[in-house]
């Protein structure tokens, strides 16, 4: 008689609730290519597909709906008994700022993953504009943050490095105009200071007419043919177009997201989050 393997049912409420393999994979620290395969086990013992193909992505077919109930009480059952066992692992605080942009769904799901497995720890997440994130590692406000920098210094882990990009919406031409409209970060940012020398050194004459502290503002302001501005390789949307050297722009340089460490109070709690995350993003690489 054939039988549901947990590790089947995990793959698939991780792809199920990532929305894509390559995001299902990334949360419970596989390949892509290993977790297509345990989907395709999955499929085959049950004799049906549990996703659709929809758009990028991927959603829950007729039978996958009706598996995904049932699979996330068993896998809360089994956390929640070996976490009963074990006395739940590690105990303490930890305070964490991850992203308010378009990255920040991947790393809320890290986290989530990781209470779920260490249920005694206390966990503090701010959820903002990262720039600030430094200087509260720094005072001792943040163990660890998750941003982007220029350079990786000391006491930064590389997750990913991203190309950055001029951008353009594909329904208006603006590289016409003089000045040309630009929007930025209007915040203390790297990204706008890098964004600033360029257009000096394409010698470009420019205007700012919008900020916004967030990637989501910068980007609708693109996308509604108001502004060009800079967005990394990940925050690109079908709606956007990306602008090279020969339409009179300066290349702008890589970003990278690297995981930072403060003064961490509880060293083991910190380090279990760090390698947690950098487990994660390795799997995108594979």
């Amino acid at each position: 008689m054939n039988k549901l393997d947990s590790d089947l049912l995990r793959t698939f409420l991780a792809v199920a609730d990532a929305g894509t393999v390559t995001g299902g994979a990334a949360r419970i620290c596989r390949s892509q290519s290993a977790a297509s395969v345990q989907i395709k086990q999955l499929e085959d013992l049950l004799g049906q597909p549990v996703f659709k193909r929809h758009g990028r992505g991927v959603v829950l077919s007729r039978v996958g709906e009706g598996l995904e109930p049932v699979a996330r009480q068993v896998i809360q059952a089994l956390d929640a008994a070996m976490a009963e066992i074990t006395g739940g692992g590690l105990e303490g605080l930890l305070r964490i700022g991850i992203p308010d942009d378009h990255g920040k769904e991947v790393l809320s799901n890290i986290i989530a993953d990781f209470t779920r497995a260490h249920p005694k720890v206390d966990l503090m997440v701010r959820c903002a504009l990262s720039t600030g994130f430094p200087s509260a590692l720094i005072a001792g406000d943040l163990d660890l943050a998750v941003h982007e920098v220029e350079e990786v210094g000391p006491g930064m882990d590389l997750l990913r490095e991203e190309k950055m990009h001029w951008v353009a919406s594909r329904a208006h031409s603006l590289l016409d105009r003089d000045p040309i409209p630009i929007a930025l970060f209007d915040r203390a940012c790297w990204w706008r200071d890098a964004a600033l020398k360029a257009l000096e050194a394409s010698g470009r004459s420019h205007r700012i007419i919008y900020a916004s502290e967030s990637v989501t503002g910068v980007t609708a302001a693109i996308e509604a043919g108001i502004a060009i501005g800079v967005l990394d390789q990940s925050a690109l949307t079908s709606n956007l177009a990306v602008l090279s050297e020969a339409e009179g722009l300066a290349e702008m340089p890589v970003s990278n997201l690297v995981l930072e460490y403060g003064k961490c109070a509880d060293d083991t709690v910190c380090r279990a989050m760090a390698d947690a995350i950098k487990r994660a993003f390795d799997a995108t690489r594979k």
